[in-house]
């Protein structure tokens, strides 16, 4: 099972999460470098050894620090990818792309896609193409959820009806523990939280 490093986000960034020292899942709003940067060292990792950078969604929170890693294959689902690569400010909530690192899309991912130990679940309702990432254990799961049973907010291209399936499949999953885009994570009895989440729907 692959190992999981929690980062904390710091003022608007998303938290990100690093996988087996050269996957980072989310890079947060860009305005960060050094704390992000300071975060991976701790970690003994530096920014050239992430070989790819997986965004939960595109809003702007979560992808504007691709640019900080150009030698990492971005990955997004292939729905959120027709923002970034569209340059679309609505679509991501706020501009990013004054780097032009932030346009780029290298892999587009869909439903059952794998990345290390973790597979690809297709999660809308925050955005059409936000994921979780779910190794039999550990959910990744960007602002789909939350600890404490919060769900992501569904007024900036989101969908409640997507929302609310959305949770319904991670119902599904035997969660132990939950990573979430914001707050903190949870460990041990994660499934309870998506219970918590489902009811407030």
């Amino acid at each position: 099972m692959s190992d999981i490093t929690f980062i904390i986000g710091f003022n608007y960034d998303s938290n990100c999460y690093l996988i087996d020292d050269n996957i980072l899942v989310d890079t947060g709003a860009g305005q960060n470098r050094d704390y992000l940067f300071s975060k991976l060292k701790e970690n003994g990792v530096s920014p050239e050894d992430i070989e790819m950078v997986v965004n939960t969604h595109c809003h702007f929170d979560h992808i504007g620090g691709n640019y900080l890693f150009p030698n990492a294959k971005i990955a997004l689902h292939k729905f959120d990818a027709i923002s970034v690569k569209n340059r679309d400010t609505l679509g991501t909530s706020m501009s990013v792309f004054d780097e032009d690192g932030n346009c780029r899309v290298d892999v587009e991912l869909e439903e059952g896609d794998k990345i290390a130990d973790f597979e690809v679940i297709h999660t809308p309702g925050h955005t059409k193409g936000g994921i979780c990432l779910f190794d039999g254990e550990n959910l990744i799961c960007g602002d789909t959820i939350f600890a404490g049973g919060g769900v992501g907010r569904m007024d900036i291209g989101g969908d409640y009806d997507d929302m609310k399936n959305s949770v319904e499949k991670l119902l599904k999953l035997d969660v132990k523990n939950i990573y979430p885009g914001h707050g903190p994570i949870v460990e041990e009895n994660g499934k309870d939280h998506i219970i918590l989440s489902y009811s407030m729907l």
